[in-house]
């Protein structure tokens, strides 16, 4: 079982550097955006030493991604991951799926009925299609970016889990 802490401002170096690492799937991080993501975030957690890291907002956040206002135009009741990131290093330990489950049980603690997130159609990420959908998240719709991506957007109730 992995060790998960609250993503503390001695983390900041690293998950920059690891998001960063990833921008392609989850987009690019600088301090400023970091410090102010944490601030508003619902959870933000990590597994030390620099091995993976979740921030997640709930329905009612000062957050501005176009992802997540298409999840607030639609439902009330959620926590969305706006990105979760494993170093390649760690992989295939288990590590994004303990981090989630600790966003499960968080959320079912707080009342929230569903988990929300994205995941790039286009350019293709079939890892993670793969990964949500054995977690049990399903599509609940489709939008072309801005930035000229296309993603679709999951759902995984917590009711019955």
């Amino acid at each position: 079982m992995a060790t998960i802490a609250a993503l503390m401002p001695a983390d900041h170096g690293w998950v920059i550097d690891l998001g960063n690492a990833h921008q392609v799937e989850t987009g690019p991080l600088d301090p400023d955006r970091l410090t102010a993501m944490v601030a508003q975030s619902y959870r933000a957690l990590v597994v030390p030493p620099q091995q993976a890291f979740l921030i997640s907002f709930v329905a009612g956040a000062a957050y501005e991604s176009p992802n997540f206002k298409w999840f607030e135009a639609r439902m009330a009741d959620f926590a969305y991951v706006d990105r979760i990131v494993v170093a390649k290093s760690a992989r295939g330990q288990g590590l994004a799926r303990s981090l989630y489950e600790a966003l499960f049980a968080h959320a079912r603690q707080d009342g929230l009925s569903q988990i929300v997130c994205e995941v790039n159609a286009d350019p293709p990420n079939p890892g993670s299609d793969q990964f949500h959908a054995a977690l049990g998240f399903m599509p609940v719709g489709q939008a072309l970016l801005p930035n000229g991506k296309t993603v679709t957007y999951l759902a995984r109730s917590l009711h019955g889990q």
